[in-house]
Formats: C-alpha cells, structure tokens, sequence
C-alpha cells in the first residue's frame, strides 16, 4: 500500500538489522525502540501514540516472552505486528444496520476528503451484498457537489434524491429529512446522506452536521479522512468527534504517496474503529478495513487473506472445475486462457494483488516497473485470432502471426512471445494437473527420481569429447572410454584395485627375493 510504504521499509530495514543477533540485550532492544519511534514519527504518527506504542513494545521485548524465545528477532516482529493491530482497533467492525429498515449512514468529513466518491464506492458495494441503497444529495455548498453525485450514483448503478440544484441553493437539513422519507416510502433498505464539508473545521459546518443527524436519527455516522493531511488528522478527527459524534471511520486515498501515518492515529485517539479503507480511484477500490491484515502489509508480511477473498469474488468456481479438468486431459487452449485472463481482470490491477504477497516490498523496483496494460495486450493478440487458431496454436505459421499482429497492434515477436509462454504454461500446468513436479526453465526439474542426474552424466559421457582440436579430442574420447571401462572400486571405498602386474614387474619381484 503506496501511503505506508516508507514506514514499511523502515521497520523492515529495522527488523532486518535484528536477525543476525541470536540474544538481544537491553542495549539491542533500546535501539531498535528508538528506531521504530524515528519510523513512526517520520509518518506523521501522533506523539502520544507513538509514545504508548513505543513504551508497549520496550515493556514486552525486555520480558520474558523474548528471552526465552529461539528466535527472538521474530518475536520482536511479532510483538510490533501485535502492537500495530491494537492501534489500528484490534477487531474488525463492520457496518451496523437497522432492524427496521432503512438503514441510515451519514458521512461527514472535509471538503476534499473523499466522501462524495465513497458515497459511490458503497452504494456499489452494499447493491452487491443485495441491498438497494439510496444516494441522498445533502451537499448543497460546494460548487457541483450534486452533479457529481448524481454522476458517481449513474456508475454505481445507484438511486439518488436529488430535489435541489446545490451551488449554495436550498436546505440541506430539509433534503436529508425527505430523503429518508423517500427511502422509507420506495423501500430501499439503506439510505446513504452526502453532506457539506469546508476547507477546514469551523462553527458553521458543524452545526449543520448536527443538525443533519439530529434530524435523520442515523444508524452510522462515518468520518472520511484523507490519508495524506499528516498530523492535522488527528485534529480534525476530534474536532468532528466533539461536534458530530461519529461512529466509523473511512479511509481514504490510501493509494497516495504521501507518509500517511497520522491515518493510523484516528482509531487510537478517537476510540473509533476504521471501517473502510478506500485504495484507488475506481468504484470497486473498496475494502473492509481488517486492523491485523492492515498491520501485516505494514510490516511487509503480505495480505494473503485479502487476496484469497478478491480471487473468490472474481473466480467462478463452476469454470475453475472445469479449467482443471482440461488441463488434466490436454485441452487446454488460448480460448480458455482469455477467460481467465478476464477473470483476473476483476480482482483490480495486478500490481496491487502482487503487493499482497509475503517480502513484495523488497521488491519495489521490480513492482513498479510492472504494466497492468500488459494483460490488455496479451488480449488484444489473443482476441485477434479465430477460433480455430486459438484452439489450435500449431496452424500458426508465419502469415497468420503477420496477421494478427496487425490486427492487435502488435508486433510478430510478441504474438511469437506469447504462443512460445502459453505452451510452457500449459505444459506446466498439465504437469501439475496430473500431480507431477514441474520443469521450471532455468532451473531443470525440481525434484525427479533418484539418479536421473547421474544417468545424465553418464550419457554426456558416452558422448565424448567436443573440443576443436582433433588430436586432444581423440585423446580426451580415449580417456573417457577408459574411465567408462574401469571398475567402479570395490564395496568399502577403499579405491580400485591394481591393474595385474606386468612381466618386467615379476622379475624385479623375484630378484627382489634372491630368485633366478
């Protein structure tokens, strides 16, 4: 996650310096703390939360839980990745709704911080798990607030109230009010109220957000905040606190690349749970907000759960079954690759599902350096060809592959390119299928039977020599013959035993004994 990155190579380069100690003493443990208190106020962590986390941490990897461990740099890492859950709210909290319908959230928060595009992000999320949210227009100040929602909703596929033009016109408490009305009386379950935010907190914009939740009586009041603001955040989070009282708290623009470690305050300071975290501009860059999963990515541990879940949502398990059984019986073809190309395409971009996976952070260059659009290509190349063609890559010959790369937009090595990755694939894939062990290229097969390196060696052998030179390869060629001739030795190792002793060995042998 790009807003944390700099703190997670911090702490990893932290951690990094802990795995050569096999015991760490009080020296070792002090300046480790001191290490991830400059990481975390570097981040624009509060101070108060910063001390807490930092006094925490000393206070357990001093105890006995780290002294009597076999790996204590691990335990350390386990005692921050602890810590940092805590801080993050321990548990995740999920949404809270209504035993009558309709369900009322409220979001609130600065102008700018992302509300109006997770009010979509939301109702698209909620439409999803079966609800039938309705988008209420209650912005009324800012300047085409409801022209955009009124956009976001259309992508969502949302309903929305929007009896006002905004721009300064009409009563956003009064909107608000008839838009719960109207919910209730079109029967949709959840009522989702986009409300003003200003440049900065004052007297105005909290009494109108108070008056907007004493008038709809909501079940969730959720506080949107930008990521990227530093320590102004945990500011801004108690002042709206002390004047709207909210109940969740969503964050957004997580995909930034700012420090974004005052983020990871609210929750510690307000007593308020995260419930969403916003990761991307499109609608579908919404997660439920999980505080030990968060912590892991933080710490550079990976997001394993995270992306099981993504792959389930975009996979069809119907079409997984029957991908296995082709590949199990050889039929496997560029059609059914594009389909899975496509359903990859669902989880979001690739580089993000990468950045999921355990030690990714380590390899930042190599991420960033990754083109989604490359999956966008390979479909285009695949798209290009027939059907035939796809289902039997062999026609393939040189006027077809001219073809479909003009027909693409690409060039004939890449159609070559990936004819040539498809074949390896599926051939590895067809491997793996019937339970054997792949032949990765470059690196010959991993695992095998026994000896099959040893016959190869033997075969190489026979082959003889292949020097250049005639002479040093007949003499080369008769040194192997020999060596491939010569008794292996005996069963104890002690060697092969001597050739038989010649004639003139003999006679210097019974000279050696007094005999003619």
């Amino acid at each position: 996650m790009a807003t944390f990155g700099t703190l997670s190579d911090r702490l990893t380069e932290t951690f990094r310096n802990l795995r050569t100690k096999g015991k760490l003493s009080p020296a070792d443990v002090d300046g480790t703390v001191r290490e991830i208190r400059r990481a975390l106020l570097d981040a624009d962590v509060a101070l108060v939360v910063v001390k807490e986390f930092t006094a925490k941490v000393r206070e357990r990897a001093l105890g006995d839980e780290v002294n009597r461990a076999l790996n204590p740099a691990q335990q350390v890492v386990q005692i921050v990745n602890e810590e940092l859950v805590a801080i993050l709210g321990g548990q995740q909290r999920r949404l809270q709704f209504a035993k009558t319908p309709p369900t009322v959230i409220m979001l609130a928060g600065l102008q700018g911080s992302g509300k109006t595009t997770f009010a979509g992000k939301l109702a698209r999320q909620l439409e999803k798990d079966g609800h039938t949210p309705l988008l209420v227009a209650a912005d009324l100040q800012r300047p085409n607030a409801v022209n955009q929602l009124q956009v976001v909703a259309e992508r969502a596929g949302a309903a929305i109230y929007a009896p006002e033009p905004g721009n300064g016109v009409g009563d956003p408490v009064r909107v608000a009010r008839d838009g719960v009305e109207t919910a209730r009386r079109q029967q949709h379950d959840v009522v989702i109220i986009d409300t003003a935010g200003r440049l900065g907190v004052d007297a105005e914009l909290m009494k109108q957000a108070a008056d907007i939740r004493t008038a709809t009586d909501p079940d969730e009041v959720l506080f949107v905040i930008d990521a990227m603001i530093g320590q102004d955040a945990v500011n801004t989070a108690k002042a709206f606190q002390d004047g709207v009282d909210f109940t969740g708290v969503v964050l957004s623009k997580l995909d930034g690349d700012a420090r974004g470690g005052a983020a990871l305050s609210v929750a510690s300071v307000t007593g308020r749970p995260i419930i969403y975290a916003s990761t991307g501009e499109n609608l579908e860059d919404l997660e439920a907000f999980h505080p030990d999963r968060m912590a892991s990515r933080i710490l550079d541990l990976g997001d394993i759960l995270t992306l099981i879940e993504q792959a389930q949502q975009a996979f069809d398990e119907a079409e997984a079954r029957k991908v296995a059984e082709k590949l199990a019986t050889e039929q496997f073809t560029l059609e059914d690759f594009l389909e899975q190309l496509q359903q990859m395409k669902k989880m979001g971009s690739m580089k993000k599902m990468l950045g999921m996976l355990p030690g990714m952070g380590q390899m930042k260059q190599q991420l960033e350096n990754f083109d989604d659009r490359e999956i966008d290509r390979t479909e285009a190349i695949i798209r290009s060809m027939t059907p035939g063609e796809r289902r039997n890559p062999k026609v393939l010959n040189g006027s077809r592959r001219l073809r479909i790369a003009r027909g693409s937009g690409m060039t004939v090595t890449d159609v070559n390119q990936l004819v040539q990755r498809f074949e390896q694939a599926a051939k590895m894939m067809k491997t793996v299928a019937r339970g054997g062990v792949p032949n990765i290229p470059g690196m010959g097969p991993m695992g095998g039977k026994p000896g099959a390196s040893t016959k190869r060696g033997k075969q190489r052998s026979r082959a003889g020599s292949r020097s250049g030179n005639p002479a040093k390869r007949a003499a080369e060629n008769a040194g192997l013959a020999a060596a491939a001739s010569a008794p292996t030795g005996s069963g104890f190792g002690l060697g092969t035993p001597a050739a038989p002793p010649s004639d003139a060995d003999l006679a210097e042998i019974q000279k050696l004994f007094g005999k003619s």
